[in-house]
C-alpha cells in the first residue's frame, strides 16, 4: 500500500467529465453497447484490406514487449485489431484477450489461425465487470479504457489480476499544432482531447498504487488525397460555426508536407506507459 500526500481530488470524477464532449454530453458510443459492435464491426470489414498493424505504434510495441518474458501467461484487456496482440501472442506462452465486442474477437481469431498462433484464447466480456478466474504473469492494455465508467474498478482488477507487471499504455498529446496556434493566434474554441494518461495516473495513486510512467516519443503521418481534404479534416476541430476559414487554412499550411506527391501531415507526439508491480488485492468498497 502507498501512502502519499492527499491531493484533496476525486480522479474518477474527472475521468468521468472527460468522457462527455464539448457539448457537456455522453457520446452514444459510450453508452450504447450495441452502437460500439457495430462500429467495430463496420470497422474490422474495412481494415481487412489494410495493413493489421499501424506503423506509428512499433515503438510502442517494443516498449511493451519488454515486460513479457518467455513464457509468461499474458492478459490482454481491450485487443481492438491487434496492434499488440500478436507480438505479445508470439513472446509469450499464453495470451488471453478479453474485449466486450464480438466482432473484435473473431477478427483477433481468425488473425491467430492465419498466423499460426495457437496459444490465443478469448473472453467476451467488458473488463470493468470481469474478474479472471487466475492470475496472470503480466495484464496489459493500450487505449482501451475510453469507454470505461467504472475505471477504479478497471484499474483494481488490473491491479489484482497481475502478478508480476500491470502495464497501462495510453496515447497522449501534444494535440496537432496547428490547433494550439488557431486557439492561441485566432481564439477559437477547439475540441481538444478530454483525458490523458495523467487522469489514470492520479487514479492509482488514490488506489494506493505507486505507478511508474515512461513516456515514449511517437510520430504518425497522414497522408490526404487531396488538399481540399488535407485542409478540412484538419480543420474539423474547430467549434465555431462561423469562422474566417481563410485565416485558419493559412496557419494549417505551414505544416502541409508532401508524400509520394501527396499533401500530409507529419504529427509528432507521445504514448505513456504506466506499469507498475501489484503488491496488494484492492477491494473496492461499493
Amino acid at each position: 500500500m502507498y501512502y502519499g500526500v492527499k491531493l484533496m481530488m476525486n480522479a474518477k470524477s474527472a475521468w468521468l467529465e472527460g468522457m462527455k464532449n464539448w457539448e457537456g454530453r455522453l457520446p452514444e458510443r459510450m453508452i450504447d453497447d450495441q452502437l460500439e459492435e457495430s462500429f467495430w464491426d463496420q470497422f474490422l470489414q474495412r481494415k481487412r484490406a489494410e495493413v493489421a498493424t499501424d506503423g506509428y505504434v512499433q515503438e510502442l510495441g517494443r516498449e511493451l514487449l519488454s515486460f513479457i518474458e518467455e513464457g509468461d501467461e499474458v492478459l490482454e484487456i481491450g485487443p481492438g485489431w491487434g496492434n499488440y496482440t500478436f507480438a505479445a501472442a508470439s513472446k509469450a506462452g499464453a495470451l488471453t484477450c478479453v474485449d466486450s465486442s464480438a466482432s473484435v474477437l473473431g477478427y483477433l481469431e481468425r488473425e491467430a489461425r492465419a498466423k499460426g498462433l495457437s496459444n490465443m484464447s478469448f473472453v467476451h466480456a467488458k473488463w470493468e465487470e470481469y474478474e479472471p478466474p487466475a492470475r496472470h504473469d503480466v495484464v496489459f492494455g493500450v487505449n482501451c479504457y475510453y469507454r470505461m465508467q467504472a475505471i477504479d474498478q478497471a484499474m483494481a482488477y488490473m491491479n489484482n489480476a497481475a502478478k508480476r507487471w500491470a502495464v497501462i499504455g495510453m496515447t497522449s498529446g501534444p494535440e496537432k499544432p496547428h490547433y494550439w496556434e488557431i486557439y492561441e493566434k485566432l481564439g477559437y474554441k477547439i475540441r481538444f482531447s478530454r483525458r490523458d494518461y495523467i487522469h489514470l495516473t492520479n487514479l492509482l495513486y488514490e488506489l494506493g498504487i505507486d505507478v511508474n510512467c515512461k513516456i515514449v516519443p511517437l510520430q504518425k503521418t497522414y497522408v490526404y488525397e487531396t488538399e481540399e481534404q488535407f485542409v478540412s479534416q484538419n480543420l474539423s476541430a474547430i467549434m465555431e460555426t462561423d469562422y474566417d476559414r481563410a485565416k485558419a487554412e493559412a496557419i494549417l499550411r505551414n505544416h502541409l508536407s508532401w508524400v509520394d506527391g501527396k499533401p500530409a501531415y507529419v504529427h509528432h507526439f507521445k504514448a505513456a506507459l504506466l506499469y507498475w508491480r501489484p503488491e496488494r488485492t484492492i477491494s473496492l468498497t461499493r
